[in-house]
């Protein structure tokens, strides 16, 4: 088997189109599933929950492609981060207006999500160079972060029951009386005039009516209620340690600055 030449290489490489590596097609299939299940969203809990749900799990398989065919890109690994932030906030952002009264607690893991990933991604960006991963975590580093992003099987199990948490929670908002503060609605006149767009509040609360059953949401709370804390807690300590690294890099050309000058002076 020849070596490939320099010039046969960089032939290959001009050639070479990354928007169209498998991974990141399956991202952009991702994208399609996520948007259509915005679409349903408001009305019909079952079909965005499959659609939702499909999203989720092509996370895994655009993952495993990207190191079975050897398409790992930046490009790939930025749109799959984009993906997830975009898809869990716009499912967090109807949990808040499903559930008014935790609509702080909502808000808040929303920004906890963007401003822990956002800042980890710059520190590794600006202290650790342009060509080293996210996930390349360091030894020194707290063992929640060493965990969750050192094993695959660890990552992707904490972000899919992440996500079928809020899956829950989205389906309880449509089979729980007890969570919606509001007692069974007994009838609804089949088609009032108030009510006469399919998109407006009063049809929300019609398909709220049609109750599907809670058991199962329940059930599955329960089971993703752990993974879900533990995601939490590694974005707070992955906000934390980006931010030491951050300044320490600060500390670091502020003291470089200070030799210079003294060195001219």
């Amino acid at each position: 088997m020849t070596t490939p030449s320099p010039a046969e290489d960089s032939r290959r490489s001009t050639q070479e189109n990354v928007f169209l590596f498998v991974p990141n097609l399956i991202g952009y299939t991702r994208i399609v599933f996520a948007v259509a299940s915005l679409y349903y969203m408001p009305l019909h809990p079952r079909t965005c929950s499959l659609l939702y749900s499909i999203s989720c799990l092509l996370d895994a398989l655009d993952g495993a492609a990207a190191r079975r065919l050897d398409q790992s890109t930046r490009f790939g690994a930025v749109l799959d981060m984009i993906t997830d932030r975009c898809t869990t906030t716009c499912l967090l952002v109807f949990l808040a207006s499903a559930f008014p009264r935790w609509s702080i607690v909502f808000q808040g893991l929303i920004s906890l999500d963007y401003s822990s990933h956002y800042i980890h991604m710059y520190a590794t960006l600006a202290m650790g160079g342009s060509r080293q991963s996210h996930k390349n975590i360091d030894e020194n580093r707290p063992w929640a972060m060493r965990l969750y992003y050192s094993n695959i099987y660890v990552l992707f199990t904490v972000c899919l029951l992440n996500e079928l948490f809020f899956i829950a929670l989205y389906l309880l908002s449509f089979s729980s009386p007890t969570l919606m503060d509001q007692k069974p609605t007994v009838a609804l006149p089949t088609r009032p005039q108030t009510w006469s767009s399919p998109w407006s509040a009063g049809a929300m609360e019609m398909a709220r009516a049609n109750k599907i059953d809670s058991a199962v949401p329940w059930a599955l709370l329960a089971i993703s209620s752990v993974f879900m804390l533990f995601k939490q807690y590694v974005n707070i300590v992955q906000f934390v340690e980006a931010s030491k690294w951050l300044a320490q890099g600060d500390m670091e050309i502020r003291r470089k600055e200070r030799d210079c000058r003294e060195k001219t002076s």
